[in-house]
């Protein structure tokens, strides 16, 4: 471990130099891709410099204990500082060890977030429109931004389905735990005699990917454009600009309505595919060397019931690490970094386990 950071330490080093040569920064390309992997080390040589530090204050106070004549109540102030020092240094230590772990090179990338309704017909689709506001609200908590792709709404203001990306660094780091099958349990305003109903809406987040990052042959795409149909909400538009895109060797179907622009709605659609079929890839790929799916808590399969959200105990329960919150009203509006902060330690602890076995 130390002889990989002390190699991350000396790059770092490298790399401070040549940003200020003027050949690199003349050089627009190179110096952004510098400039990236710079900022990628930071953290790390950050860490690894206080880790030396401590280790090196440590020994000092080990130094000091170990020679002769020392006062008492010195010795006990010593003690005290070595215990702080111990401590320090194994944190720093469990830090460095994370960091070092192999990065998921989706993280920092973009996300398409595919929400779809299921069991309960109508009340799923008034689940499926409230998961949608939680996570608009979580992204202008992290500074993300969001636009709808695809949307298909109920006349009761619920939503069947919607498609919408999520823009920001780190989007994929901190969404890709979302996938999977969300659970409410509540009283429908419809019900009359108070019986909780349970309805469910399947979540997908998927890194944004492009042209560059999948094999795609035109001629296997099919393209409908037709007019925007649906419950008349306000982003439906009266023009023959939706996109439908038809993958026809995976059935894959992606459509795009939002944009009055038929040109916008197909390089929108086109983005969709390219993210889905790259998440088609990278799940055969790991399947054929993993039973493991995704850097993902549990096994990121669509169907995995991860989480439900109960109405009358004001209860949201993470059922992949146990965690239970009594704050619903506060998750559903968006604060969702406890249970995503959980998720990633978790995550974390797992992928540390497995490299020390």
């Amino acid at each position: 471990m130390l002889d990989k950071l002390a190699a991350a330490e000396n790059r770092y080093e490298e790399l401070n130099i040549k940003l200020t040569e003027p050949d690199v920064i003349s050089d627009r390309e190179l110096y952004a891709k510098l400039l990236s992997e710079h900022s990628g080390l930071e953290e790390i040589v950050d860490a690894y410099r206080r880790y030396k530090k401590a280790v090196s204050e440590r020994e000092e106070v080990l130094s000091e204990l170990g020679s002769g004549g020392v006062d008492p109540d010195f010795r006990e102030l010593l003690k005290s500082e070595l215990d702080e020092k111990n401590e320090e240094t194994a944190e720093l230590e469990k830090k460095l060890k994370i960091l070092l772990t192999p990065r998921d090179p989706n993280d920092e990338k973009d996300v398409f977030v595919e929400i779809r309704a299921g069991a309960g017909g109508e009340e799923a689709a008034l689940f499926g429109a409230v998961l949608y506001r939680m996570y608009v609200h979580y992204a202008e908590r992290r500074g993300f931004s969001t636009e709808i792709v695809d949307i298909s709404e109920t006349e009761l203001g619920g939503i069947k389905e919607i498609v919408f990306s999520v823009s920001g660094k780190g989007a994929y780091s901190r969404l890709k735990y979302e996938s999977g099958v969300h659970r409410v349990q509540r009283v429908p305003s419809t019900e009359s005699s108070g019986r909780i109903h349970t309805s469910t809406a399947t979540v997908a987040v998927l890194p944004e990917a492009d042209e560059a990052s999948v094999t795609l042959d035109p001629d296997d795409v099919e393209i409908d454009i037709y007019r925007s149909s649906g419950a008349g909400g306000q982003h439906i538009n009266k023009t023959d600009s939706a996109i439908r895109l038809t993958h026809k060797p995976t059935g894959i179907v992606v459509t795009c309505q939002d944009q009055r622009s038929q040109l916008k709605n197909k390089e929108k659609a086109f983005k969709v595919l390219y993210s889905k079929l790259y998440e088609l890839e990278v799940a055969a790929l790991e399947e054929a060397v993993s039973s493991q799916r995704r850097s993902q808590v549990g096994t990121g399969d669509r169907s995995e019931r991860i989480r439900t959200y109960n109405y009358p105990q004001n209860r949201v329960t993470d059922h992949r690490i146990d965690l239970t919150l009594y704050k619903l009203e506060a998750v559903l509006g968006g604060d969702l970094d406890e249970i995503i902060d959980a998720l990633i330690t978790d995550d974390q602890a797992r992928k540390l386990a497995k490299n020390e076995d």
